[in-house]
């Protein structure tokens, strides 16, 4: 017996160290659903390029605590249906302590009943302010696009103080686009502007010459276009085509020379209120943003050789929250929540420098943003 004793005593303790130690290096798992494909996808490949570096970079510095970090990335497709099943994948085979994500913001809206249900904190990328409001509603859910209240008013500020007073809006049919109409139809009063033509279409038209004559007709002294991809090529080639002079505003969605690429000459003079990550080499050296600008574009760039724009902007913020979330207080999805809400405060991040609250779920404002207009084929910003 006694020699029984000490053959097993050893082996078992050998076990309980390996178990020990296995369990001790398990992956922390955090999911992304993300517009990889479908009418989106141009949103979704920055920021699914964006998330994969990043993993990589702290996985070769030794991970989080010890322990490597997973990240489990699902293609939505673009669509609400699939954002839907991914959200459930995520949380119910793969374990995850937290997701980043969706893309937009119908996407966004229509797994907020799931992780609710599910308590897992959820970073959206999208830009719709009822991601996160009323906040008593969207215990866990934020997001580090800036609000479309908040692009709104950057726009307006930039009316009012060169006089113009009338205005001609176009937004789509979309969530995105029922968020930004909202804002502008109810901002409007505060900023002594007057909305003369209120024009709206459908994701996939391919025409928007009538909607855009019907505002000039209707007296408006500049047309805001509020959509985010095609549509916005659509509309800067009919607004150039019909040589309409008045000015063309785009909606914050503008943000990706992709857009410049496609849109070609038309996009010449087309302005917008846009986050820091497309002109941070023009912003003076003090700027608190301008060291995490310049880092983030030139790695993104030696990878990818393109520039990640606004939307990957987006995901590199939501990433490393969670990451310095997980580094103070672990894989715990209500610790994680809580460290967001309550520790992130004048965080320099990509998207502006963020404030949040228990009051406030994105942390942003229009201070945020830089007004800028495309000059010969690129950024510059307005004064």
């Amino acid at each position: 017996m006694h020699t029984w004793r000490l053959l097993v005593l050893p082996i078992l303790f050998l076990l309980f160290m390996w178990s020990w130690g296995h369990t001790s290096k398990e992956p922390i798992k955090i999911g992304a659903i993300l517009s990889i494909t479908g009418p989106a996808s141009f949103i979704g490949e920055p920021e699914k390029n964006t998330i994969l570096m990043l993993a990589e970079q702290v996985n070769k510095g030794g991970g989080i605590n010890g322990r490597p970090l997973e990240v489990i990335i699902e293609d939505s497709k673009s669509e609400e249906t699939q954002a839907v099943i991914s959200a459930k994948k995520l949380i119910e085979k793969d374990k995850v302590v937290a997701i980043i994500g969706p893309s937009t913001t119908g996407e966004s809206m229509a797994i907020i009943p799931i992780v609710t249900q599910a308590k897992i904190p959820m970073i959206s990328l999208a830009a719709g302010t009822s991601i996160t409001e009323p906040v008593s509603e969207r215990y866990w859910i934020f997001k580090t696009a800036q609000y479309d209240r908040s692009a709104v008013e950057a726009i307006y500020k930039y009316m009012q103080k060169r006089g113009i007073k009338k205005v001609g809006i176009l937004t789509i049919t979309t969530g995105f686009g029922d968020q930004g109409r909202k804002a502008l139809l109810e901002l409007a009063p505060k900023f002594g502007i007057t909305i003369v033509a209120d024009e709206r279409y459908k994701p996939k038209d391919s025409d928007m010459t009538v909607q855009l004559l019907k505002a000039k007709n209707a007296g408006a002294e500049a047309i805001i276009n509020w959509s985010v991809g095609p549509e916005q090529i659509i509309v800067t080639k009919n607004w150039h085509a019909l040589k309409m002079g008045i000015p063309l505003f785009q909606s914050h969605g503008w943000g990706s020379k992709r857009n410049l690429q496609l849109a070609g000459p038309a996009a010449e003079g087309v302005i917008a209120p846009l986050g820091r990550i497309v002109v941070w080499d023009k912003l003076p050296d003090k700027h608190p943003q301008k060291k995490i600008l310049k880092e983030f574009e030139e790695s993104y760039l030696a990878r990818y050789k393109s520039e990640p724009g606004t939307f990957g902007g987006h995901a590199y913020d939501a990433f490393m929250m969670v990451v310095e979330a997980l580094k103070k207080v672990g894989p715990d999805p209500a610790k994680i929540r809580d460290y967001i809400e309550n520790n992130i405060k004048n965080w320099p991040g990509i998207s502006g420098i963020f404030n949040m609250s228990p009051k406030d779920h994105c942390g942003l404002d229009a201070s945020s943003f830089e007004m800028v207009i495309v000059k010969k084929g690129d950024w510059e910003i307005l004064p």
